[in-house]
C-alpha cells in the first residue's frame, strides 16, 4: 500500500499553489501592460472573453489585440482575490476569483470595473497553462448593496 502524503486541509496543494501563482503573472503582466507576457500564458488553443465580451483565440491572436489596447488605452491596474480553485480532472483547474481596478493616476478602485474572473488552467508538458479566461461585469443588476459589498471586499486588498 503507497502512503500519501498528508497535508493539512486548508493548506494548498502544490498544484493549486502553481495555478495562483499562474493567475498571479497573468495579473502581473496586465498591470505592466505586457501584451507578450500576458499571451505566453496561454495555451495554442486557448479562449479569452473580455469584459466587453470580445473574444480571442490564441497567444498570437491575444498578444495583437492587447498591444493595440496597451497602445491606445490608459488601462486600469487590476486589483483580485482568489475564491476558489478545483480540480475537474488531473491537469485540468478551474480558479474563480474577483476582481477590482484602480485606474491611472488614482488609489481607490472603480466599483464600475469590477468582475467575476473565471480561468481554467491546463497541464501540458508539465506547466500549467491558460486555456480559458473569462473576465464577467460583476454588475449585480438592480442589488447595488452587492456592489458595495464586494468593492468593500477589494479595497481592504489596497492596504
Amino acid at each position: 500500500m503507497n502512503a500519501q502524503p498528508v497535508r493539512p486541509q486548508d493548506s494548498p496543494s502544490p498544484a493549486e499553489i502553481e495555478i495562483h501563482a499562474l493567475y498571479r503573472q497573468l495579473l502581473e503582466a496586465w498591470n505592466k501592460r505586457s501584451a507578450g507576457a500576458f499571451a505566453a500564458l496561454f495555451t495554442n488553443d486557448s479562449n479569452v472573453v473580455g469584459f466587453d465580451g470580445s473574444q480571442m483565440t490564441g497567444p498570437a491572436e491575444i498578444a495583437s489585440t492587447l498591444q493595440q489596447i496597451f497602445a491606445n488605452h490608459p488601462t486600469a491596474a487590476y486589483v483580485a482575490k482568489v475564491r476558489s480553485v478545483r480540480f475537474l480532472a488531473p491537469g485540468v483547474a478551474i480558479l474563480q476569483a474577483v476582481a477590482g481596478m484602480v485606474p491611472p493616476g488614482q488609489s481607490d478602485l472603480n466599483p464600475a470595473v469590477n468582475t467575476i474572473q473565471t480561468l481554467v488552467a491546463a497541464r501540458h508538458d508539465g506547466q500549467w497553462r491558460i486555456a480559458l479566461f473569462q473576465n464577467t461585469p460583476a454588475q449585480f443588476h438592480g442589488r447595488p448593496e452587492l456592489v458595495q459589498e464586494l468593492t468593500e471586499e477589494l479595497r481592504q486588498l489596497l492596504a
